[in-house]
């Protein structure tokens, strides 16, 4: 059932809280951003508090009047959550004045909060009204040029490290893109403040922010209309969009759930700033971005146990996507159930075809990787960088590039010095990525593995693509040609571009083929060209990075939005192949 359209007073509210949102931004990005003083001091500080008061007063009475004859407790109490936070902090900062998290800085975070809110809520709606796909991109480059200019703030930067626009970009559109090539090191060259910037800006594009407009909507007490259900389950590929709510409920917290075990798992791994290093990398693992607060990535900590116990682990849980985390969810929730209540009858929920060939696929791609990177680095002919390694350490190191070639990005060797055929094994890995709706990117396990049933089937010259006893639509399997030969086409492009804007700086052809690959499949490893690449290969760079985020059929569909499939079929005539 769609909402009705409400009365004009009835939107002052909103108003009125986009008015309030705009002032606590700009008195965020003054404060944080730049180093203020004096009278500029106060009256940036009038602003803020000013927007509170507006914020406040807004959302008061739109409770009141939304809410007058059918008032929940639960309806507001995510603002309720967040406004209580906020009077306890300032009432302590009245008992302890020089306490860490004083009012300022939790009313930052408040104002972020509720930023980002109001942009994840107005990109559902506007996806609800329009083309989800071209709101998806529009959301995306907005989010991106917002992290740019932010991280061009005079504070977002270390002293004399100001980024340029194209850096900034660049930065931005990496770690929106979960990617996680630099152009910068973001330990020394980035305060606190940009790789908190940094951090949004991963989390936000590794759960996409669809998926954080459906959650904060069912947070504020409001149900998904019928299109914002549909729009969202365009997004993220789901077929029933009756059962959203409950899968953006799942989302948003099994990625708070795992990024928090993360998180504290990590705890102690660091040689300094265990907590804020420890929340960091746990998310960016977990989204399978690659960034990391260290120049040589996890190499200096290749020897801890959590690398191999926690951040691959993490990895490969964000590359599973969400649909396969969810099918475990419903049969250990429905084994739970049946414990509770076991005379109950309960319709037996098995593992999807999804799932079954995605766990597969991973497992396969998985071992496949790990056993080429240890034969070809045992076996290469120079032996370089392997003088003093073990077999076991050469084993350990191949089993992780096997994993972070699945879009993650980090790495616990210089990739620079790993033999040519080890990096042209990369290349196929990133370009393969993790699976659909997950945080990796990629061409996606299931696309390879449709392709491999495919020419199964005609080997065995069946007319129909089979799995599990389980037939695969045709129209299935011409998206996944359509994908594989868009992909191909896309990274040949991004190669060619390169040579042509690199043809002055010597890079090798094998470092461009895997700058771009790990562009496109948003992995993030590179061979370290990447910060000596000209302004126009960044720029290259910039836009294989989001191709290849938002996938090639998404943006095929959001130029195609408007054709309509004919109602007609022409006659058929054999067509030799081969």
């Amino acid at each position: 059932m769609e909402k009705k359209k409400l009365p004009f007073k009835h939107k002052l509210p909103d108003y009125a809280q986009s008015l309030a949102i705009m002032l606590m931004l700009g008195g965020l990005v003054s404060r944080e951003g730049f180093n203020i003083t004096g009278l500029t001091n106060i009256f940036v500080g009038i602003i803020e508090i000013s927007a509170v008061l507006i914020l406040l007063t807004a959302k008061v009475c739109k409770w009141s009047v939304t809410h007058r004859h059918n008032f929940h407790w639960k309806k507001p109490i995510f603002d309720v959550f967040l406004l209580t936070s906020l009077i306890t902090v300032l009432i302590k900062q009245a008992f302890i004045p020089h306490s860490y998290f004083n009012f300022w800085k939790i009313m930052h975070v408040y104002m972020a909060i509720q930023a980002i809110i109001h942009i994840a809520r107005f990109s559902l709606s506007a996806a609800a009204a329009t083309a989800p796909t071209h709101i998806l991109l529009g959301s995306f480059a907005g989010i991106i040029i917002l992290g740019a200019f932010m991280l061009m703030l005079p504070r977002a930067s270390t002293a004399g490290q100001q980024l340029s626009f194209t850096d900034a970009m660049f930065t931005a559109t990496s770690a929106t893109c979960v990617t996680g090539l630099v152009v910068v090191d973001t330990g020394s060259d980035f305060t606190t403040m940009g790789q908190s910037v940094i951090l949004i800006l991963i989390q936000i594009g590794g759960l996409g922010i669809m998926i954080f407009g459906a959650m904060f909507s069912l947070l504020l007490g409001s149900r998904l209309t019928l299109r914002e259900s549909i729009a969202v389950s365009d997004i993220i590929n789901e077929q029933s969009p009756g059962r959203i709510g409950r899968i953006a409920v799942f989302i948003f917290l099994s990625t708070l759930i795992f990024e928090a075990i993360g998180a504290f798992s990590l705890f102690g791994m660091w040689d300094s700033n265990q907590t804020f290093k420890s929340i960091f990398h746990s998310i960016s693992a977990f989204c399978n971005a690659g960034f990391a607060l260290q120049a040589d990535s996890l190499i200096q900590y290749r020897s801890a146990w959590q690398v191999f116990s926690i951040i691959c682990p993490l990895i490969i849980i964000g590359g599973l996507g969400f649909p396969v985390l969810y099918n475990f969810w419903q049969i250990i929730a429905q084994k739970f159930n049946k414990l509770k209540n076991p005379d109950k009858y309960y319709s037996k929920i098995r593992l999807s075809l999804h799932s079954k060939i995605v766990i597969i696929t991973t497992i396969v791609l998985l071992m496949v990787g790990w056993i080429f990177m240890f034969t070809l680095e045992i076996i290469r002919p120079d032996g370089d960088g392997n003088e003093n390694k073990s077999v076991a350490t050469i084993a350990l190191d191949s089993l992780f590039n096997s994993i972070t070639a699945r879009t993650a990005g980090f790495n616990t060797v210089d990739i620079e010095q790993l033999s040519p055929p080890a990096k042209l094994t990369l290349i196929f890995l990133m370009s393969i990525g993790g699976s659909p709706s997950s945080t990796a990117g990629g061409l996606k396990t299931v696309t390879l593995a449709v392709m491999v049933l495919a020419v199964y089937a005609t080997m065995r010259h069946r007319s129909e693509v089979h799995a599990f006893k389980r037939a695969i639509p045709n129209t299935v399997v011409l998206r996944t040609a359509t994908l594989i030969l868009l992909y191909a086409m896309i990274l040949f492009m991004a190669i060619l571009a390169l040579l042509i804007t690199e043809h002055n700086h010597c890079h090798d052809l094998l470092d461009l083929m895997f700058e771009a690959a790990s562009a496109l499949g948003t992995v993030g490893l590179s061979t370290g060209i990447t910060s000596s690449l000209s302004i126009a290969g960044k720029w290259i760079i910039i836009i294989t990075m989001f191709v290849g985020r938002l996938g090639p059929l998404s943006l095929l569909a959001a130029l195609t939005f408007n054709v309509d499939p004919p109602t007609y079929q022409y006659p058929r005539e054999p067509l030799v192949v081969g």
